[in-house]
């Protein structure tokens, strides 16, 4: 069940990110084509105004999620300095202190979100160029804080049971094969179309 939802999280960070940069590329390659006097005529009652808009949307959406999976992944930045000079027992505890506040403060948001748009959803209130229903803008307050409250949870236990949290190693490139063919070479075989 966890694979499937971490899955899910990860394809709608991507289909969210590629979305906006395929509508922010249209609407970039429009104004400009509009310059061209041969294009002109053609792009002139093509109306693009929504794009900004949406791409906002769309951004908003993707870092709602994308925190979550900040969470899930390790990511985040955190100052650390003074709890791992603690005793093993005493960072245990602050660390679990953290991750609960986290999750007590994601939830808060969550619900209040949730209100926030349940009251939104009972008005007429649309976006400017869309004309979408604000609420489903709105949306992704209470959706991304309830992921991101759960995955403090999740963590949160993990810890209790391990002892270890996630950790992201920067160096690393998800999908690269062959890492450990690449940390054996030689620089000067890398120069050289990293063939050993």
């Amino acid at each position: 069940m966890f694979k499937f939802l971490d899955h899910l999280e990860e394809w709608m960070i991507a289909c969210l990110m590629g979305a906006a940069t395929l509508i922010t590329f249209a609407a970039v390659l429009h104004r400009y084509g509009s310059g061209i006097a041969t294009l002109q005529p053609l792009l002139a009652h093509i109306n693009m105004s929504w794009a900004q808009e949406l791409t906002i949307y769309l951004f908003v959406w993707m870092a709602k999620f994308g925190a979550a999976y900040g969470v899930r992944t390790g990511i985040h930045v955190g100052v650390d300095v003074l709890i791992n000079r603690l005793s093993d027992k005493r960072r245990a505890r602050f660390i679990v202190f953290g991750l609960l506040a986290g999750a007590l403060f994601t939830g808060t948001v969550a619900v209040m979100g949730a209100d926030f748009v349940w009251d939104i959803a009972h008005t007429d209130q649309t976006s400017p160029d869309l004309e979408a229903p604000m609420w489903l803008v709105y949306l992704a307050i209470p959706c991304g804080s309830s992921l991101m409250c759960f995955r403090f949870l999740q963590v949160a236990w993990n810890f209790v049971k391990t002892g270890s949290l996630p950790k992201h190693d920067h160096g690393h490139v998800d999908g690269l094969e062959g890492d450990e063919q690449l940390d054996n070479m030689h620089p000067h075989d890398l120069h050289h179309g990293g063939r050993p």
